[in-house]
């Protein structure tokens, strides 16, 4: 998969991701974590497709999960909110609704009430939104 990101230079900054963090990176396009390899040369950055998150044991300051689908979404969610330590946060970057990029069809994308609605039910508010490429928002999720 190769996304255009936004500002790729500042993209560490937007998602409020610092130096020394401990960073998971969840089905996340290749680009985006050589992206913040580059930006965070300090910061502990680990990478792992859906599948092999059940291997991952550590708790990170923030878990950055790239998901289009709806399909599967809540057993993933559920599964990355327990890799985030406290205090940390939980990006989910999905794919804009009215746009037309995205291989993932409009009525099957996941939408922020839907990751609202599943993370509710483990205390997990979205405080903050910003746009990672033409097609993709990311929301973060923390503790409220």
């Amino acid at each position: 998969m190769s996304i255009a990101l936004k500002n790729p230079s500042e993209l560490a900054a937007r998602l409020e991701f610092a130096r020394e963090m401990r960073i998971l990176l969840v089905d996340a396009p290749d680009e985006l974590a050589a992206i913040l390899r580059t930006a965070l040369p300090d910061a502990t950055l680990e990478s792992v497709a859906e599948k092999g998150l059940r291997g991952v044991k550590d708790c990170f300051d923030a878990v950055l999960v790239w998901r289009e689908n709806r399909a599967g979404a809540q057993t993933l969610l559920e599964s990355a909110r327990k890799r985030v330590s406290d205090g940390g946060a939980l990006w989910i970057v999905t794919a804009m609704r009215k746009v037309t990029g995205p291989a993932t069809p409009a009525s099957h994308r996941i939408e922020r009430r839907d990751l609202e609605k599943i993370l509710a039910r483990f205390g997990l508010a979205c405080d903050r939104e910003t746009r990672v490429s033409a097609w993709h928002e990311a929301y973060r999720f923390r503790k409220s």
